[in-house]
Order: C-alpha cells, then structure tokens, then sequence
C-alpha cells in the first residue's frame, strides 16, 4: 500500500522566519483544500517513567506563544503533562502530502483563558465537560448518559454553564517544528525549526528523509 506524492516541493527560500507564521499558511492552506477537521493534531505524552501514549485532540488556537488545547487536567493526558511537560503534536494532513510535527513543552493556559474558551462551546460540549471525568473509569453508557441527564435538567439551554474546576487548556510551547511535504520517489522534503539557546530566533535545518 504505497501512494506517490507529487506535490510541488518545500525548499528554505519558501519558509517564513518565524514556524509559527509558516504554520498559519499551512493550515489555511489546508483549510481551503477542503481538508476535514485540519485541526485534528496527534497529541504524544510520557509519563514520568517514560512510557508514552497518544490521542488526538482538536486544536483550539495558536500564535507566537504556542498551540492550545483543552481538555480535563486529571485525564491521562493532563496527569502525564503534569508529571512530564514535554509533548509532541502531529498533524496529519496526508490528503495535501503534508505533516507537520510540534515538539515542545505544554503549560496551563490561564484561568481566564480557559473561562472565555470554554463560554464559546455548544451548550451540549459545556455539560459533556462535566459528565465525563475523563480517561476514569465509569460502570456503563447508561451511567454516563444519566449523570449528563441530571446537568442538563440543573442547567438548561440557555443558562449559563461554568467551566470545571479541573477543566482548562495547555499551550504547547515549540522548541521545534517540523514541516514535510511528500515528493515522489520518497525523496521528501523535511525543514525543521530549532530554536537557538537564549531566545535568539530559529535556525532551518534540512533533515534526510
């Protein structure tokens, strides 16, 4: 099972200063191919004995200072992130021949943050926040269907839903960002950010691949 790329390919002159910039003009342009869910990101974590797992997870924003998203702080995911904050994000973005791997270090985003994030959801996401304790364990789908049952009648539609307590968003800070484009032959091209020591910007390095 083999597919052959021929895109057009990605060499340095084509790359913005900044990943976080190029990333913006990848994803728009994989949202204007058509793409489904193009914020659909691979979300990697280890725990504290280096023993790693993976999901994927909807990314919610992103500008000079990271890539978030949010989920529940007692999930794996938030458990692992809190024993190891290194993470790496992939998007898959086969159907273009692109990917673009994150590698770098998640922290909370700020409470007010993860409060104005969380006001923009379907009035349904707000109360599924606080019926699943996710990643625990829970006795069946009857369970869970009847515990969000109870909110939705404590919180109807229209009413305001507060955001949990243990509910909010990481920001995944980049210390390195990978961009590949397919070409044919499997001769890829594979530029990636590396940020220099002390904030000094990103050096581009070409990777084999």
């Amino acid at each position: 099972m083999r597919a052959r790329y021929r895109a057009a390919g990605l060499l340095e002159p084509d790359l913005s200063d900044d990943p976080y910039e190029q990333f913006g003009r990848w994803f728009a342009q994989a949202t204007g191919s058509g793409l489904a869910e193009p914020n659909a990101m691979v979300v990697s974590t280890a725990d504290a004995a280096g023993r790693p797992s993976s999901r994927t997870v909807l990314l919610k924003h992103f500008d000079a200072r990271g890539f978030v998203f949010f989920t529940h702080y007692d999930s794996r995911k938030g458990r692992e992130i809190e024993a190891n904050a290194a993470v790496s994000l992939l998007f898959p973005w086969h159907p273009v021949a692109r990917q673009v791997i994150v590698a770098g270090r998640a922290e909370r985003t700020g409470r007010d943050e993860t409060v104005a994030y969380f006001r923009t959801r379907p009035h349904g996401s707000q109360l599924g926040a606080w019926a699943s304790e996710q990643s625990a364990r829970v006795g069946s789908r009857a369970d869970l269907d009847r515990l969000y049952a109870e909110l939705a009648r404590r919180y109807p539609e229209g009413e305001d839903v507060p955001a949990p307590p243990r509910w909010g968003g990481f920001r995944v800070v980049a210390d390195a960002v990978e961009f590949w484009q397919g070409r044919d032959n499997r001769l890829h091209d594979r530029l990636r950010y590396v940020r220099r020591p002390g904030g000094g910007g990103w050096s581009v390095e070409r990777l084999s691949p």
